[in-house]
């Protein structure tokens, strides 16, 4: 993104930092280390003196430009954080995340000022309006939902689409919210009925993004389709189709005078079309993997766009010509830790694990299986295993001196952060805690296993048991921290309502019939809440277990 006077880019990266890039020069100017995960966005504020970067590791940060230093980390959300947005007048930041919630934050505070309960699923994206009044935001529950800033309270959800919302968009004058899915469709949404007034279809895949014309006329959209459409918003028909990329094309977004589009495209190409014409007028050649996005600078001679090959890459516009390479960072690892004994280096990247000898820097074990992104990889206390948890919703164990498979682990769904217990008989995880077999074979000189492990968890609305969810956490009782005592099952919840909460479960006390996973939950008279597992479970509102029936 370049900063609002144009003399700026700042990047975001899978290797935890941001960086920041002199337009003129193309050389490195400010390195904004903090982040414990992954980077996924970086936003200026208006007056670009701010930088706020949302990140897996469930924060945002706050970045002074001029100094590189960091100027506050806001601390709230549980889960990860896939966007931030800056308000017009620069005092708010919103953030979208993983746990289902928008926040708002106090600049000048530093601290939180709103949490903005309602979505079913994660919150992908987040914008201000114009005036700064509303919040919009998109949800992979289906819709999009409409907040106002000053009360926080939810004042409109637009239903309509039937698959996850990825974009969401106002229109110049603030009239209007264009959304973008994987149902194939842009939807167009009146702000003053609530109503849907357009559904833009032509595409034959999804749709990852949608931008309005900066005259407000217009919306392009991008999709997988490997196109990008004009659509003209008054009458809802579609006006133009951009062909020319050869793979899915990630993002459009239009030149400050709205006469161009730049397109970027996993093609590993930015390409420029003519408005007027609806004719290609530049291929920006050069990087060597997919290009994410693409921005044009405030005066638009420039474009800044970003790929996986770990490099920004600046293109001037009259031109086409590469006017300057960004490099610095490195190929998208997702995660690298040191052995015990510090004689090794597991390092997470694609759907391999690379195991290296620090003393030579020379890799000594390829670990593959996985056919999903690898999250994260951890070494056992011993050093003797490494654990892997993937996209493929699989955990995988790994003998270290042999390279080879032990013990592969389904799970519901993608792990993403992981570590051996102290006595490396269980891996705890961000789903719960997960007990080894291969820990635990005949012939060790440790405990036999146990008939059942606890595996509880506490995750946005719910806490889960053995990776299934359990038990419904009301808006009131969800937290803004917890903890789990593996060995009593004791959990306690402290909450954004100022209640802290202790719910324990004795599982020993359930007839072993009642030890499966959990699968369904309910509500029952007032005063009490019950859990079915198949049994009921009668709780009062103490959260003590007064029966089983």
């Amino acid at each position: 993104m370049f900063s609002p006077d144009g003399n700026l880019v700042a990047s975001a990266s899978l290797d935890r930092t941001v960086r920041l890039w002199d337009t003129s020069t193309g050389r490195q100017c400010g390195l904004l280390e903090g982040h414990t995960s992954d980077v996924i966005s970086a936003v200026f504020s208006p007056n670009g003196t701010l930088v706020a970067s949302a990140s897996l590791d469930n924060t945002v940060r706050l970045w002074d430009t001029s100094t590189g230093e960091q100027g506050g980390v806001l601390e709230g959300h549980t889960d990860w954080v896939n966007s931030t947005a800056f308000s017009p007048d620069g005092k708010l930041v919103a953030s979208a995340s993983e746990d289902n919630t928008v926040r708002l934050w106090d600049i000048s505070a530093g601290g939180q000022c709103g949490v903005l309960e309602g979505h079913t699923s994660d919150v992908i994206s987040v914008v201000f309006s114009p005036d700064g009044n509303l919040v919009a935001s998109a949800s992979d529950d289906k819709t999009v939902r409409l907040w106002n800033t000053s009360t926080g309270k939810q004042c409109a959800v637009f239903r309509g689409h039937t698959n996850a919302v990825n974009s969401v968009v106002f229109s110049p004058n603030g009239k209007f919210v264009a959304s973008a899915s994987w149902d194939n469709t842009v939807r167009l949404w009146d702000i003053s009925s609530g109503k849907q007034c357009g559904v833009l279809e032509g595409h034959t895949s999804y749709v990852n993004s949608a931008v309005f014309w900066p005259a407000g006329k217009l919306v392009a959209s991008a999709s997988r389709d490997r196109t990008v459409r004009l659509w003209d918003i008054s009458t809802g028909k579609q006006c133009g189709v951009l062909e020319g990329h050869t793979s899915y094309v990630n993002s459009a977004v239009f030149s400050p005078d709205g006469k161009l589009v730049a397109s970027a495209s996993d093609d590993d190409t930015v390409r420029l079309w003519d408005i007027s014409t609806g004719k290609q007028c530049g291929v920006l050649e050069g990087h060597t993997s997919d290009v994410i996005s693409a921005v044009f600078s405030p005066d638009g001679k420039l474009v800044a766009s970003a790929s996986e090959d770990g490099t920004v890459r600046l293109w001037d516009t009259s031109t086409g010509k590469q006017s300057g390479v960004l490099e610095g960072h490195p190929s998208s690892v997702k995660s690298t830790v040191f052995s015990p004994d510090g004689k090794l280096v597991a390092s997470a990247s694609s759907k391999t694990v690379r195991l290296s000898h620090t003393s030579t820097g020379k890799q000594c074990g390829l670990l593959e299986g996985h056919t999903g992104w690898v999250n994260s990889a951890v070494f056992s206390p011993d050093g003797k295993l490494v654990a892997s948890a993937s996209r493929d919703n699989t955990v995988r164990l790994w003998n270290t001196t042999k390279n080879t498979t032990i013990e592969i682990i389904e799970t519901h769904d993608s792990i993403k952060v992981m570590k051996f217990s102290n006595d490396g008989r269980h891996l705890h995880t961000s789903h719960g805690l997960l007990q080894l077999k291969s820990s635990l074979q005949s012939g060790s000189n440790r405990e036999p296993p146990h008939t059942f492990t606890h595996s509880l968890y506490v995750t946005g609305q719910w806490i889960t048991w053995n990776m299934k969810k359990l038990l419904w956490l009301p808006v009131e009782y969800r937290p803004s921290c917890s903890a789990v005592n593996d060995t009593s099952s004791l959990i306690v919840i402290g909450s954004a309502s100022g209640r802290v909460i202790l719910i324990s479960i004795d599982f020993t006390a359930l007839p072993a019939a009642y030890l499966q996973p959990p699968v369904n939950v309910g509500a029952a008279s007032k005063g009490f809440l019950a859990y079915k597992f198949p049994c009921w479970l009668l709780m009062n509102e103490s959260n003590s277990l007064v029966g089983v029936f």
